[in-house]
C-alpha cells in the first residue's frame, strides 16, 4: 500500500516548496516514524509541483525523511483530477496565520539560492491511499488549507497514529 500526498501551494506562487501550509503539513508527515510505515508495509510519498533541485532544501527545512518526488508540469495532478481554485476549509496541521505564513513563504522565496515561483499558485493537491491495483481512499483538497488530518489517513491505511499536539508534556513524579 502507498500513501500518496501530492500537496498544494500558497497564494504567493507556490505549487512548490515555499508555501507555509505545505511546509507545516509536510513537517508533520515527517514525524511519522519509518517503523510505523514499515510495520504496516506502507510507503509514504509526497509529490510537489516544483523543480527537482528544491527537494533537498525542502527536506532539510521540514525534516521530512520519506520519499518525495516532483511533477513540475503537474501531469499527475491532472490525471488524478486535482482541481485549481479554492473554497474555504481549514487544515488542523497549519500552525501559522495567513499573514505570518505568507510573510515566511515570501522570505524563503527571496532568500532561496534558486529564486523562482515553482508552480501554479491555483493548483490544489490531495491525499490518496493506493495499492495493489486499487484505490482505497481519495481526498481532493478544496483549498490550500484543506489537508485531511494525517491521523485519519494513518488509521485508514492501518498505520499507528502519531501525537501531533504541540503542548509541553507535564510529567507527574
Amino acid at each position: 500500500t502507498s500513501l500518496l500526498a501530492p500537496f498544494t501551494r500558497d497564494r504567493f506562487g507556490f505549487g512548490h516548496f515555499l508555501c507555509y501550509v505545505c511546509k507545516e503539513y509536510v513537517e508533520d508527515l515527517g514525524k511519522i516514524p519509518k517503523k510505523f510505515l514499515q510495520d504496516a508495509n506502507v510507503r509514504l510519498v509526497v509529490i510537489g509541483q516544483s523543480a527537482h533541485h528544491h527537494i533537498r532544501p525542502f527536506c532539510n527545512l521540514t525534516g521530512y525523511p520519506h520519499e518525495i518526488y516532483v511533477d513540475p508540469r503537474r501531469e499527475i495532478y491532472k490525471i488524478l483530477g486535482m482541481k485549481r481554485g479554492e473554497s474555504s476549509i481549514h487544515s488542523p496541521h497549519v500552525k501559522s496565520s495567513w499573514l505570518s505564513g505568507s510573510i515566511k513563504s515570501m522570505w524563503r522565496a527571496m532568500t532561496s539560492p534558486a529564486f523562482d515561483f515553482q508552480g501554479d499558485p491555483a493548483q490544489q493537491g490531495g491525499t490518496f491511499i493506493l495499492g495493489p491495483g486499487k484505490i482505497h481512499f481519495v481526498h481532493l483538497d478544496q483549498n490550500r488549507l484543506d489537508h485531511i488530518p494525517i491521523n485519519t489517513v494513518l488509521q485508514l491505511a492501518g498505520i499507528e497514529t502519531v501525537d501531533f499536539t504541540y503542548r509541553s508534556q507535564i510529567i507527574d513524579i
